[in-house]
C-alpha cells in the first residue's frame, strides 16, 4: 500500500491538469492532501458534502462526481474505503482526470511491491594460467613411388 502523501505526490506529477488534490476517510477525516491543513480540511468538508447531497438524489451509489465552475472543476471519485476530491482548471480532460484520480486511490489499497532481491553475484571467472604452446607441423612425405 502507497503512503498516501507518496500517492498524492505521483498523482500531481503525472496529471498537469490536478491543482489541488485531497484523500478522506468516508467521515470526512483528511488524510493526506496536496495543500495546507486548513485548506484540505475546507476542501474535504465541501467534497464530501457535495458527494452526499449527489449520492442522495440516486437510486444508485454514486461513485464519481465532476461538478463545472466557471474557472475550474471539482472531482471526488469514491471506493470502498476512502474518496478522494481534486480540482482543476477550467476545461480538464475529464476522462483522464477520473482515471488518475481512480489509479490514485487504487495504489492506496495496493500491497507495495516487494523490490526484486539482487541475483547472487557470480564468483570472477578463474584465470587460466596457459603456457604458449609450440606448434609442431607435420609434413606430408612425398611419396617417391612416382
Amino acid at each position: 500500500m502507497a503512503p498516501p502523501a507518496d500517492a498524492l505526490a505521483h498523482l500531481t506529477a503525472i496529471s498537469s491538469q490536478i491543482d489541488a488534490a485531497v484523500v478522506l476517510d468516508k467521515e470526512g477525516t483528511v488524510v493526506a492532501a496536496t495543500v495546507d491543513d486548513e485548506r484540505a480540511g475546507r476542501m474535504a468538508g465541501a467534497a464530501l458534502e457535495l458527494f452526499r447531497r449527489a449520492d442522495e438524489q440516486r437510486q444508485q451509489e454514486l461513485v464519481q462526481l465532476d461538478a463545472a465552475l466557471e474557472d475550474g472543476s471539482v472531482f471526488v471519485v469514491r471506493d470502498a474505503d476512502r474518496l478522494i476530491a481534486a480540482t482543476t482548471r477550467s476545461e480538464p480532460t475529464v476522462g483522464l482526470v477520473f482515471y488518475d484520480l481512480k489509479s490514485c486511490l487504487r495504489s492506496l489499497g495496493e500491497a507495495p511491491a516487494e523490490k526484486p532481491k539482487p541475483k547472487p553475484k557470480r564468483a570472477p571467472a578463474k584465470r587460466r594460467t596457459t603456457t604458449p604452446r609450440s606448434r609442431t607441423t607435420t609434413r606430408k612425405k612425398k611419396d617417391e613411388s612416382g
